[in-house]
Protein backbone atom coordinates (compact mmCIF):
# COMPACT_ATOMS: atom_id res chain seq x y z
CA UNK A 1 0.00 0.00 0.00
CA UNK A 2 1.16 3.58 -0.81
CA UNK A 3 1.95 6.09 1.84
CA UNK A 4 -1.01 8.91 2.07
CA UNK A 5 -1.14 11.84 3.79
CA UNK A 6 -3.89 12.74 6.14
CA UNK A 7 -5.41 15.64 5.10
CA UNK A 8 -8.52 17.45 7.02
CA UNK A 9 -12.05 18.39 5.37
CA UNK A 10 -10.73 22.23 5.99
CA UNK A 11 -7.84 21.89 3.78
CA UNK A 12 -9.80 20.32 1.16
CA UNK A 13 -12.51 23.42 1.38
CA UNK A 14 -9.38 25.93 1.45
CA UNK A 15 -8.53 23.79 -1.95
CA UNK A 16 -11.78 24.11 -3.25
CA UNK A 17 -11.80 28.09 -2.63
CA UNK A 18 -8.46 28.63 -3.76
CA UNK A 19 -9.14 26.79 -6.96
CA UNK A 20 -12.44 28.52 -7.33
CA UNK A 21 -11.39 32.33 -7.15
CA UNK A 22 -8.96 31.46 -9.60
CA UNK A 23 -11.10 29.68 -12.49
CA UNK A 24 -13.81 32.65 -11.83
CA UNK A 25 -11.23 35.40 -12.09
CA UNK A 26 -9.76 33.76 -15.60
CA UNK A 27 -11.41 36.60 -17.71
CA UNK A 28 -9.75 39.04 -15.55
CA UNK A 29 -6.23 37.82 -15.09
CA UNK A 30 -6.12 35.67 -18.27
CA UNK A 31 -5.61 39.22 -20.24
CA UNK A 32 -2.17 40.27 -20.00
CA UNK A 33 -1.88 36.43 -21.83
CA UNK A 34 -4.49 37.08 -24.84
CA UNK A 35 -5.83 34.08 -23.58
CA UNK A 36 -9.15 35.75 -21.72
CA UNK A 37 -11.87 34.92 -24.76
CA UNK A 38 -14.81 32.76 -24.28
CA UNK A 39 -13.69 30.12 -26.53
CA UNK A 40 -10.40 29.27 -25.07
CA UNK A 41 -11.59 29.72 -21.68
CA UNK A 42 -14.31 27.04 -22.36
CA UNK A 43 -11.53 24.30 -23.73
CA UNK A 44 -9.70 25.23 -20.52
CA UNK A 45 -12.58 23.81 -18.33
CA UNK A 46 -13.73 21.54 -20.12
CA UNK A 47 -10.63 19.63 -21.56
CA UNK A 48 -9.53 19.86 -17.88
CA UNK A 49 -12.92 17.88 -16.65
CA UNK A 50 -11.39 15.41 -19.71
CA UNK A 51 -7.96 15.43 -17.99
CA UNK A 52 -8.98 15.20 -14.20
CA UNK A 53 -11.26 12.10 -15.28
CA UNK A 54 -8.50 10.19 -17.21
CA UNK A 55 -6.32 10.90 -14.08
CA UNK A 56 -8.82 8.89 -12.11
CA UNK A 57 -8.19 6.02 -14.26
CA UNK A 58 -3.88 6.49 -15.59
CA UNK A 59 -3.06 8.70 -12.58
CA UNK A 60 -4.40 6.37 -9.86
CA UNK A 61 -4.55 3.13 -11.12
CA UNK A 62 -1.70 3.26 -13.47
CA UNK A 63 -3.84 1.89 -16.35
CA UNK A 64 -2.66 3.40 -19.46
CA UNK A 65 -6.11 3.98 -21.83
CA UNK A 66 -5.64 4.80 -25.02
CA UNK A 67 -9.27 4.71 -26.23
CA UNK A 68 -11.06 7.78 -23.94
CA UNK A 69 -11.71 9.48 -27.46
CA UNK A 70 -14.49 7.46 -27.85
CA UNK A 71 -16.11 8.37 -24.81
CA UNK A 72 -15.85 11.90 -25.45
CA UNK A 73 -17.57 11.49 -28.80
CA UNK A 74 -19.96 9.51 -27.53
CA UNK A 75 -20.98 12.18 -25.58
CA UNK A 76 -21.18 14.76 -28.06
CA UNK A 77 -23.06 12.82 -30.01
CA UNK A 78 -25.70 12.09 -27.34
CA UNK A 79 -26.26 15.86 -26.72
CA UNK A 80 -26.63 16.52 -29.96
CA UNK A 81 -29.47 14.14 -30.39
CA UNK A 82 -30.74 15.42 -27.21
CA UNK A 83 -30.44 18.62 -29.19
CA UNK A 84 -32.16 17.84 -32.24
CA UNK A 85 -35.02 15.53 -29.75
CA UNK A 86 -35.93 17.07 -26.64
CA UNK A 87 -34.77 20.33 -25.48
CA UNK A 88 -31.74 23.21 -26.16
CA UNK A 89 -31.69 22.83 -22.26
CA UNK A 90 -28.18 21.64 -21.90
CA UNK A 91 -29.31 19.25 -18.49
CA UNK A 92 -30.76 16.57 -20.14
CA UNK A 93 -27.71 16.78 -22.48
CA UNK A 94 -25.43 16.61 -19.91
CA UNK A 95 -26.97 13.90 -18.43
CA UNK A 96 -27.74 11.30 -21.22
CA UNK A 97 -24.26 12.01 -22.41
CA UNK A 98 -22.79 11.32 -19.48
CA UNK A 99 -24.86 7.96 -18.77
CA UNK A 100 -24.70 6.66 -21.69
CA UNK A 101 -20.84 7.35 -21.96
CA UNK A 102 -20.65 5.71 -18.73
CA UNK A 103 -22.60 2.51 -20.00
CA UNK A 104 -20.32 2.61 -23.28
CA UNK A 105 -17.10 2.25 -20.23
CA UNK A 106 -18.91 -0.36 -18.46
CA UNK A 107 -19.38 -2.56 -22.07
CA UNK A 108 -15.60 -1.70 -22.84
CA UNK A 109 -14.06 -2.19 -19.70
CA UNK A 110 -15.92 -5.62 -19.28
CA UNK A 111 -13.48 -6.48 -21.97
CA UNK A 112 -10.20 -4.61 -21.93
CA UNK A 113 -10.23 -5.25 -18.12
CA UNK A 114 -9.60 -8.81 -18.53
CA UNK A 115 -5.86 -7.19 -19.37
CA UNK A 116 -3.48 -4.99 -17.79
CA UNK A 117 -0.16 -3.41 -19.15
CA UNK A 118 -0.06 -2.90 -22.72
CA UNK A 119 -2.50 -5.39 -23.53
CA UNK A 120 -5.17 -3.21 -22.13
CA UNK A 121 -3.53 -0.37 -23.71
CA UNK A 122 -3.52 -1.88 -26.87
CA UNK A 123 -7.29 -3.02 -26.25
CA UNK A 124 -9.05 -0.04 -25.50
CA UNK A 125 -6.90 1.57 -28.64
CA UNK A 126 -8.76 -1.12 -30.60
CA UNK A 127 -12.12 -0.18 -29.30
CA UNK A 128 -11.47 3.43 -30.19
CA UNK A 129 -10.39 3.10 -33.74
CA UNK A 130 -13.84 0.71 -34.26
CA UNK A 131 -15.87 3.53 -32.63
CA UNK A 132 -14.23 6.20 -34.83
CA UNK A 133 -15.16 3.65 -38.25
CA UNK A 134 -18.28 2.99 -37.24
CA UNK A 135 -19.27 6.91 -36.63
CA UNK A 136 -17.50 7.68 -39.96
CA UNK A 137 -18.75 5.12 -42.38
CA UNK A 138 -21.37 2.25 -40.87
CA UNK A 139 -23.51 4.22 -38.20
CA UNK A 140 -24.21 7.01 -40.81
CA UNK A 141 -27.71 7.32 -40.13
CA UNK A 142 -26.77 8.23 -36.32
CA UNK A 143 -23.52 10.38 -37.03
CA UNK A 144 -24.12 11.64 -40.60
CA UNK A 145 -20.51 10.26 -41.31
CA UNK A 146 -17.86 12.47 -42.46
CA UNK A 147 -20.32 15.86 -42.47
CA UNK A 148 -21.10 15.32 -38.72
CA UNK A 149 -24.19 15.78 -36.36
CA UNK A 150 -25.74 19.14 -36.68
CA UNK A 151 -29.02 20.68 -35.68
CA UNK A 152 -31.49 22.18 -38.33
CA UNK A 153 -34.68 23.85 -37.89
CA UNK A 154 -36.94 20.72 -38.26
CA UNK A 155 -35.79 18.92 -35.44
CA UNK A 156 -38.74 17.94 -32.99
CA UNK A 157 -37.20 19.64 -29.88
CA UNK A 158 -40.65 17.74 -28.30
CA UNK A 159 -39.85 19.42 -24.93
CA UNK A 160 -39.47 22.49 -26.02
CA UNK A 161 -42.33 22.26 -28.27
CA UNK A 162 -44.38 21.04 -25.34
CA UNK A 163 -43.35 24.24 -22.79
CA UNK A 164 -44.62 26.54 -25.85
CA UNK A 165 -41.13 27.59 -26.92
CA UNK A 166 -40.77 28.61 -30.74
CA UNK A 167 -38.08 28.29 -32.72
CA UNK A 168 -37.40 31.52 -34.64
CA UNK A 169 -35.36 32.01 -38.21
CA UNK A 170 -32.04 31.24 -36.92
CA UNK A 171 -30.80 27.85 -35.39
CA UNK A 172 -31.11 27.92 -31.58
CA UNK A 173 -28.82 28.05 -29.25
CA UNK A 174 -28.22 25.66 -25.98
CA UNK A 175 -28.89 27.65 -23.13
CA UNK A 176 -29.27 26.80 -19.31
CA UNK A 177 -32.54 27.57 -18.51
CA UNK A 178 -32.49 31.36 -21.02
CA UNK A 179 -28.81 31.47 -20.28
CA UNK A 180 -27.22 30.89 -23.36
CA UNK A 181 -24.18 28.35 -24.14
CA UNK A 182 -21.63 30.42 -25.50
CA UNK A 183 -19.47 33.08 -24.67
CA UNK A 184 -18.56 34.41 -21.21
CA UNK A 185 -22.28 32.80 -20.08
CA UNK A 186 -20.81 29.37 -21.78
CA UNK A 187 -17.35 29.83 -19.94
CA UNK A 188 -19.23 30.07 -16.69
CA UNK A 189 -21.37 27.43 -17.28
CA UNK A 190 -18.19 25.09 -17.91
CA UNK A 191 -16.30 26.78 -14.86
CA UNK A 192 -19.36 25.58 -12.37
CA UNK A 193 -19.44 21.98 -13.74
CA UNK A 194 -15.83 21.86 -14.12
CA UNK A 195 -15.63 22.78 -10.06
CA UNK A 196 -18.03 20.13 -9.25
CA UNK A 197 -16.59 17.63 -11.21
CA UNK A 198 -12.86 18.34 -9.43
CA UNK A 199 -14.57 18.49 -5.95
CA UNK A 200 -16.21 14.57 -6.77
CA UNK A 201 -12.14 14.64 -8.28
CA UNK A 202 -11.01 15.14 -4.72
CA UNK A 203 -12.84 13.04 -2.49
CA UNK A 204 -12.47 10.07 -4.60
CA UNK A 205 -8.74 11.00 -4.21
CA UNK A 206 -9.11 11.65 -0.64
CA UNK A 207 -11.52 8.54 0.03
CA UNK A 208 -10.45 4.65 0.74
CA UNK A 209 -11.57 3.91 -2.45
CA UNK A 210 -8.98 6.06 -4.02
CA UNK A 211 -6.58 4.47 -1.54
CA UNK A 212 -7.38 1.12 -2.98
CA UNK A 213 -6.76 2.61 -6.79
CA UNK A 214 -3.25 3.72 -5.65
CA UNK A 215 -2.43 0.76 -3.88
CA UNK A 216 -3.75 -1.47 -7.07
CA UNK A 217 -0.94 1.17 -9.06
CA UNK A 218 1.64 0.34 -6.88
CA UNK A 219 1.04 -3.38 -6.62
CA UNK A 220 -1.73 -4.84 -7.80
CA UNK A 221 -0.22 -8.61 -6.95
CA UNK A 222 -0.06 -7.93 -3.90
CA UNK A 223 -3.20 -6.31 -2.92
CA UNK A 224 -4.59 -9.70 -4.69
CA UNK A 225 -2.57 -11.77 -1.71
CA UNK A 226 -4.10 -9.62 0.39
CA UNK A 227 -8.05 -10.84 -0.07
CA UNK A 228 -8.98 -7.93 -2.22
CA UNK A 229 -10.72 -8.92 -5.73
CA UNK A 230 -9.22 -5.46 -7.71
CA UNK A 231 -11.44 -6.15 -10.65
CA UNK A 232 -14.25 -4.24 -9.36
CA UNK A 233 -12.27 -0.99 -8.01
CA UNK A 234 -10.61 -0.86 -11.89
CA UNK A 235 -13.94 -1.14 -13.25
CA UNK A 236 -15.25 1.32 -11.26
CA UNK A 237 -12.86 3.68 -11.72
CA UNK A 238 -12.94 2.59 -15.69
CA UNK A 239 -16.76 3.85 -15.76
CA UNK A 240 -16.13 6.97 -13.50
CA UNK A 241 -13.42 8.08 -15.52
CA UNK A 242 -15.70 7.88 -19.09
CA UNK A 243 -18.37 9.43 -17.46
CA UNK A 244 -15.57 11.86 -17.18
CA UNK A 245 -15.17 12.54 -20.75
CA UNK A 246 -18.31 11.55 -21.77
CA UNK A 247 -19.53 15.25 -19.75
CA UNK A 248 -16.75 16.48 -21.59
CA UNK A 249 -17.89 15.66 -24.88
CA UNK A 250 -21.12 17.04 -23.75
CA UNK A 251 -20.17 20.35 -22.84
CA UNK A 252 -18.15 20.55 -26.28
CA UNK A 253 -21.71 20.29 -27.67
CA UNK A 254 -23.09 23.04 -26.12
CA UNK A 255 -20.25 25.25 -26.65
CA UNK A 256 -20.46 24.09 -30.01
CA UNK A 257 -23.81 21.87 -31.58
CA UNK A 258 -21.81 19.80 -33.90
CA UNK A 259 -20.61 16.06 -33.36
CA UNK A 260 -18.16 14.72 -35.66
CA UNK A 261 -16.26 11.28 -36.06
CA UNK A 262 -12.69 12.85 -35.46
CA UNK A 263 -13.44 13.62 -31.66
CA UNK A 264 -13.11 9.91 -31.73
CA UNK A 265 -9.78 9.64 -33.18
CA UNK A 266 -6.95 7.84 -31.65
CA UNK A 267 -5.06 11.52 -31.79
CA UNK A 268 -7.41 12.97 -29.31
CA UNK A 269 -7.45 9.88 -27.10
CA UNK A 270 -3.38 10.68 -27.20
CA UNK A 271 -3.85 14.29 -26.45
CA UNK A 272 -5.44 13.27 -23.23
CA UNK A 273 -2.39 11.23 -22.55
CA UNK A 274 -0.12 14.17 -23.02
CA UNK A 275 -2.05 16.81 -21.31
CA UNK A 276 -2.09 14.42 -18.30
CA UNK A 277 1.75 13.27 -18.09
CA UNK A 278 2.45 17.58 -18.96
CA UNK A 279 0.78 18.21 -16.15
CA UNK A 280 1.44 15.55 -13.74
CA UNK A 281 -0.06 11.99 -13.43
CA UNK A 282 -1.52 11.06 -10.20
CA UNK A 283 -1.36 15.03 -8.78
CA UNK A 284 -4.45 16.61 -7.95
CA UNK A 285 -3.91 20.14 -10.06
CA UNK A 286 -1.49 18.83 -12.61
CA UNK A 287 -4.11 17.30 -15.59
CA UNK A 288 -5.36 20.98 -15.12
CA UNK A 289 -2.13 22.39 -15.59
CA UNK A 290 -2.07 20.27 -18.67
CA UNK A 291 -4.74 20.89 -19.91
CA UNK A 292 -4.08 24.82 -19.80
CA UNK A 293 -0.78 24.47 -21.36
CA UNK A 294 -1.45 22.30 -24.23
CA UNK A 295 -4.72 24.30 -24.93
CA UNK A 296 -3.26 28.17 -24.76
CA UNK A 297 -0.22 26.27 -27.62
CA UNK A 298 -2.36 24.96 -29.64
CA UNK A 299 -4.29 28.37 -29.67
CA UNK A 300 -1.75 30.58 -29.26
CA UNK A 301 0.47 29.13 -31.34
CA UNK A 302 -1.74 28.07 -34.37
CA UNK A 303 -2.65 31.64 -34.87
CA UNK A 304 0.76 32.43 -36.31
CA UNK A 305 1.45 32.26 -39.65
CA UNK A 306 4.76 33.61 -42.14
CA UNK A 307 3.31 37.43 -42.81
CA UNK A 308 2.58 37.76 -38.83
CA UNK A 309 6.21 37.08 -38.64
CA UNK A 310 7.50 38.52 -41.19
CA UNK A 311 6.00 41.65 -39.74
CA UNK A 312 7.36 40.90 -36.23
CA UNK A 313 11.03 40.82 -37.54
CA UNK A 314 10.40 43.79 -39.99
CA UNK A 315 12.95 45.74 -37.94
CA UNK A 316 15.57 43.29 -39.57
CA UNK A 317 16.71 43.27 -43.26
CA UNK A 318 14.56 41.65 -45.53
CA UNK A 319 16.73 38.35 -46.16
CA UNK A 320 16.87 38.13 -42.34
CA UNK A 321 13.61 38.52 -41.78
CA UNK A 322 12.64 36.47 -44.13
CA UNK A 323 15.21 33.71 -43.21
CA UNK A 324 13.82 34.19 -39.35
CA UNK A 325 9.94 33.93 -40.42
CA UNK A 326 10.76 30.47 -42.47
CA UNK A 327 12.96 28.97 -39.83
CA UNK A 328 10.12 29.57 -36.73
CA UNK A 329 7.14 28.94 -39.10
CA UNK A 330 8.05 25.48 -38.91
CA UNK A 331 7.00 25.35 -34.98
CA UNK A 332 3.82 27.70 -34.99
CA UNK A 333 1.09 27.67 -37.45
CA UNK A 334 0.27 24.55 -38.72
CA UNK A 335 3.24 23.28 -37.21
CA UNK A 336 2.54 24.21 -33.45
CA UNK A 337 2.90 20.26 -32.87
CA UNK A 338 6.10 20.49 -33.42
CA UNK A 339 6.75 23.02 -30.45
CA UNK A 340 4.67 20.83 -28.26
CA UNK A 341 6.91 18.12 -28.83
CA UNK A 342 9.70 19.74 -27.87
CA UNK A 343 8.16 20.91 -24.63
CA UNK A 344 6.88 17.36 -24.36
CA UNK A 345 10.63 16.15 -24.18
CA UNK A 346 11.67 18.40 -21.79
CA UNK A 347 9.73 17.68 -19.29
CA UNK A 348 10.02 14.11 -19.73
CA UNK A 349 13.60 14.29 -19.43
CA UNK A 350 14.16 17.32 -17.14
CA UNK A 351 10.69 16.74 -15.21
CA UNK A 352 9.26 13.28 -15.24
CA UNK A 353 6.06 14.82 -12.94
CA UNK A 354 5.57 16.98 -15.03
CA UNK A 355 4.55 20.78 -14.48
CA UNK A 356 3.37 19.79 -10.62
CA UNK A 357 6.95 18.45 -10.04
CA UNK A 358 8.76 21.67 -11.28
CA UNK A 359 6.71 23.49 -8.83
CA UNK A 360 7.31 21.57 -5.89
CA UNK A 361 11.26 21.81 -6.76
CA UNK A 362 11.49 25.21 -6.41
CA UNK A 363 9.08 24.93 -3.73
CA UNK A 364 11.47 22.80 -1.75
CA UNK A 365 14.53 25.27 -2.93
CA UNK A 366 12.13 28.73 -1.90
CA UNK A 367 11.77 26.68 1.96
CA UNK A 368 15.32 25.50 2.43
CA UNK A 369 16.40 28.73 1.65
CA UNK A 370 14.13 30.55 4.07
CA UNK A 371 14.80 27.85 7.04
CA UNK A 372 18.55 28.21 6.06
CA UNK A 373 18.40 32.24 6.29
CA UNK A 374 16.59 31.71 10.12
CA UNK A 375 19.27 29.18 11.13
CA UNK A 376 21.84 31.92 10.17
CA UNK A 377 20.01 34.48 12.16
CA UNK A 378 19.67 32.21 14.96
CA UNK A 379 23.13 31.45 15.06
CA UNK A 380 23.85 35.14 15.09
CA UNK A 381 21.44 36.41 18.02
CA UNK A 382 23.83 34.31 21.16
CA UNK A 383 27.27 36.21 19.22
CA UNK A 384 25.55 39.27 19.87
CA UNK A 385 24.13 38.81 23.17
CA UNK A 386 27.77 37.62 23.91
CA UNK A 387 29.36 41.46 22.77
Amino acid sequence: MTNTKIVSPKQDILYMVILSAVVLTMPIWLQPFGAAYPDLMQKFMIFGIFAIGYNILFGLTGYLSFGHAAFLGVGSYTAVWSFKLLSMNVIPALIFGTVLSGLFALAIGFVSLRRSGIYFSILTLAFAQMSYNLAYSVLTPITNGETGLQLTQGDARILDRAAGIQADASLPTPNLFGIEGIGYSGFYICAALMLISFFIYLRIFRSPFGLKLRAIKSNQSRMGYTGYNTRPYLMTAFVISGMYAGLAGSLLAVTDPLAGAERMQWTASGEIVLITILGGVGTLIGPLLGAGVIKYFENILSAFNDTVLVNAFSFLPDWLANGVASVLGLFVGDGWHLTLGLVFMLIVIFLPGGIMEGINRLWRLVSNRSSSSAEDKEKEQPSTKEA
